[in-house]
């Protein structure tokens, strides 16, 4: 054997080192495989634990019996959802109100007007003027955000913050 090594210019040191490293590259090899086939054994019996193959497979058609459950009533829920939404439309949902003076009498900003619309803009404006001698309230209808009667000047302001869900300043009321 020394003879083909010497004629092929090979030190036979070099080709002990060689399966030396190679064994070592091996038995790290070996170890690595040999911890993650223990991990996956240990997976596989708590998943089995307890459970013969017809065990199992109840236990599967269990659990696709409870999604086909729960997607009957996401359905149910998405339907429910949509009427409940179909019935909002028709309920008061945006709203504006703006105090005022309404005679430039009496101070305090005590008349106000009260917008209440629905999704669709819908609805009618409440507006309660105080004057010294009472107070006179009138309410107009509002379709699909106008009103045929023609508005004052806090009764459109009013319009206008409830249709656009907009916040207005008492001070900045124009008179």
């Amino acid at each position: 054997m020394n003879g083909i090594l010497d004629n092929l210019g090979i030190d036979p040191f070099y080709l002990f080192i060689l399966a030396f490293i190679l064994q070592i590259v091996f038995i790290v090899l070996y170890i690595l495989l040999n911890s993650k086939y223990k991990k996956l054994q240990k997976s596989y019996s708590t998943f089995m634990k307890g459970k013969s193959g017809k065990n199992l497979e109840k236990s599967i058609f269990r659990k696709f019996s409870e999604l086909e459950e729960i997607s009957a009533l996401v359905k149910e829920n998405e339907k429910e959802v949509k009427d409940i939404r179909k019935k909002m439309e028709g309920h008061y949902q945006k709203a504006g109100i703006v105090k005022y003076d309404a005679f430039h009498e009496m101070g305090g900003n005590l008349s106000f007007v009260l917008t209440m619309l629905d999704e669709n803009d819908n609805g009618w404006i409440f507006n309660a003027m105080h004057s010294r001698e009472g107070c006179y309230t009138y309410i107009k209808e509002v379709v699909k955000g106008d009103s045929y009667i023609e508005l004052s000047a806090e009764e459109r302001q009013c319009l206008e913050k409830a249709v656009y869900q907009e916040e207005y300043d008492i001070k900045d009321i124009k008179k």
